[in-house]
C-alpha cells in the first residue's frame, strides 16, 4: 500500500492528492504553507496543558462536545476496551481555549481550516462527474458556516506496563468527518490498513501533514472515496516511556448538509458520537 507524499508546490499536486485519497484513503502533504514553528508552538501549548492539574477544571460538556476529555474517555466503535489517551475538543464557536493554549492554537486552527477547504476543492476538481453529481453541494461549500469542525489535541501518556489486554493508544477506527488534517505527531505509531487487512506505517517527516478521508466523504461520494481504517499502536522500548502528542483537525459539513437520502451531517454525527460513548 503506497500512501503518496505530495509536494504542495507541484503543478500536479491536486491530481496526485485526489488519486492517493482515492486509492488509499490517505495522502501526505509536504512543503505546505503552514509553518513548522506554528505547529511546534501549538504542540508546546498542549503539552503544558496536559501536564497541568487545572485541565480537570475544564471537563467537557456533553451537549456541546467541547472541553477536556479525561484519560480513557473514548472507546472506538465495536470495541470494549477504551483508548489510552486524553484529549481536548476545540470548536471556536462553542467554547474557549485553556489559558495555556491561546497564543498559537487559534492561528493553527485558522490555517488548517483554510488549507482543508483548498484540499476539498482539489478532491472535487478531480472527482468523476458521475460521482460529483451525488454531492448535494460543492464539497468546499459544505464546511461553510459549520460549527462542527473540530481541532482535537491528543495526549497519549507513557505506557505504565500494566495496561489491560487489548488496550492501545487508538484502536482501529474510521474518522466520522469529510477529511482530517493531521500535522505530523511528535512520535511514530500511526498505521493504516489495506484492503487485504495488512497494516502499514504512515511515514511523516516532522514538517508533513497527513490527510485522510472520513465516513462523511465516503457517504457523500457513494463509496468512491473510502474511509480507511487506521490506528495508533503502542510503542516499545524507549518510546514506550515517553508521551506522544497529535493535533488532528476534523473538517465537518454544516449540520443541515445532506450526505445521503438517509442522513444529514448532523444526524450521522450524533449517531456516531453515541456509538463512541461520547453522547
Amino acid at each position: 500500500m503506497r500512501v503518496l507524499k505530495v509536494d504542495y508546490r507541484s503543478p500536479n499536486a491536486a491530481e496526485e492528492f485526489a488519486r492517493s485519497l482515492k486509492e488509499t484513503g490517505f495522502a501526505v502533504l509536504n512543503h505546505h504553507p503552514i509553518s513548522h514553528q506554528l505547529i511546534e508552538d501549538s504542540f508546546s501549548e498542549w503539552a503544558r496543558f496536559f501536564e497541568s492539574p487545572s485541565k480537570h477544571e475544564l471537563l467537557y460538556d456533553k451537549k456541546l462536545q467541547a472541553g477536556y476529555f479525561p484519560f480513557r474517555a473514548e472507546t472506538a466503535k465495536d470495541y470494549k476496551v477504551s483508548d489510552l489517551k486524553e484529549f481536548f475538543h476545540y470548536y471556536p464557536k462553542r467554547g474557549d481555549l485553556p489559558g495555556l493554549a491561546q497564543r498559537a492554537t487559534p492561528e493553527l486552527y485558522k490555517q488548517l481550516h483554510g488549507l482543508g477547504a483548498e484540499l476539498l476543492g482539489w478532491v472535487e476538481d478531480h472527482t468523476p462527474p458521475e460521482t460529483k453529481g451525488r454531492f448535494s453541494m460543492p464539497l468546499r461549500k459544505m464546511i461553510d458556516e459549520s460549527d462542527d469542525t473540530l481541532l482535537r489535541p491528543i495526549h497519549y501518556p507513557p505506557l505504565s506496563g500494566a495496561e489491560e489486554s487489548g488496550a492501545i493508544r487508538a484502536a482501529a477506527h474510521e474518522d466520522i468527518n469529510l477529511i482530517t488534517l493531521l500535522p505530523a505527531a511528535t512520535a511514530p505509531g500511526l498505521q493504516v490498513k489495506d484492503l487485504d487487512g495488512n497494516w502499514h506505517e504512515v511515514e511523516c517527516d516532522p514538517c508533513d501533514i497527513a490527510v485522510n478521508s472520513g465516513d462523511m466523504l465516503q457517504m457523500a461520494s457513494g463509496g468512491y472515496y473510502v474511509s480507511t481504517t487506521h490506528r495508533v499502536v503502542n510503542p516499545t522500548g524507549a518510546l514506550a516511556k515517553t508521551s506522544r502528542y497529535s493535533m488532528p483537525l476534523f473538517l465537518h459539513p454544516a449540520g443541515n448538509v445532506r450526505l445521503s437520502p438517509s442522513h444529514t451531517a448532523r444526524s450521522y454525527l450524533n449517531e456516531r458520537l453515541g456509538q463512541l460513548g461520547l453522547l
